[in-house]
């Protein structure tokens, strides 16, 4: 009987994607996979994609907001590397069958203009470190069949990761109220659910420090430019009509897309 290898395991995520056809949990087909081996996955997708042209241009949390723990039945947060092919352009239409089985998130997203590395990490070296914020929508689609997710199989998917779009009102985090803005996503005009900034870990510039100590045990270092997400500050929406999204900070900034199918 053959053993199933992380080189297997990454490939199966990778054809699942293209393909748009989920599959078994990679925990179910490799017992052996844990966190730490499903972050090795992780590593060898993105080495595959820049290697085939694509960018690494970020790092994201996601489940970090309890409704999203309690959503998608994970007690821990995920996390995961952003490409470039993963981003898309507010106010273009995206087309449902390019996913499996998405979800809609709203979350604030940073980019930096200094280094940060763990661990030791505080949330003053966060502030300084960061050159502006924008709203941001993450789409969030799992790999695997129906959600069936353990926490190695999601970091092993990248962390669920979809598509993301920025928003285009940048902002100083001195200029805002990341303790407690609050956030709408609504679809066709019609408001679906709503939530707050403090639900990401207090604030999500907390979240950014432990996303940096956590992946400090990695050896990963963020870089200038980078675009740090922190995870959602609601529960994730399903995507499955065609019509158009729109998340809303209030006090802050618009973004929209549509959805064809």
């Amino acid at each position: 009987m053959s053993t199933i290898t992380l080189e297997d395991v990454a490939g199966n995520l990778r054809t699942a994607r293209l393909q748009g056809t989920p599959i078994a949990a990679p925990t179910e087909t490799c017992p052996a996979l844990d966190v730490d081996a499903a972050f090795e996955v992780q590593k060898i997708n993105v080495s595959h994609a820049v290697a085939n042209g694509d960018c690494l241009v970020g790092y994201k949390l996601g489940n970090i907001a309890k409704v999203m723990q309690d959503a998608f039945g994970l007690d821990q947060p995920d996390y995961g590397h952003l490409v470039a092919s993963t981003f898309e352009y507010e106010g273009t239409t995206l087309k449902r069958d390019k996913f499996i089985e998405p979800f809609v998130e709203l979350e604030p997203a940073f980019v930096l203009r200094k280094h940060l590395r763990g661990p030791n990490t505080t949330i003053a070296d966060v502030i300084s470190a960061i050159d502006y914020a924008l709203p941001a929508i993450e789409i969030i689609d799992s790999r695997v069949k129906d959600w069936a997710i353990s926490l190695p199989d999601t970091l092993a998917d990248n962390g669920s990761t979809g598509a993301i779009i920025l928003g285009g009102t940048p902002r100083r985090v001195t200029e805002l109220n990341l303790r407690d803005t609050r956030g709408v996503l609504r679809f066709n005009d019609r408001e679906v659910i709503a939530g707050t900034t403090k639900n990401i870990l207090g604030n999500p510039l907390a979240a950014v420090a432990w996303l940096v100590n956590r992946l400090a045990e990695y050896d990963v270092e963020f870089e200038p430019g980078q675009v740090i997400l922190p995870g959602s500050c609601l529960k994730a929406v399903p995507m499955n009509e065609a019509g158009r999204w729109s998340g809303t900070f209030e006090g802050w900034g618009i973004i929209e897309f549509d959805v064809s199918v």
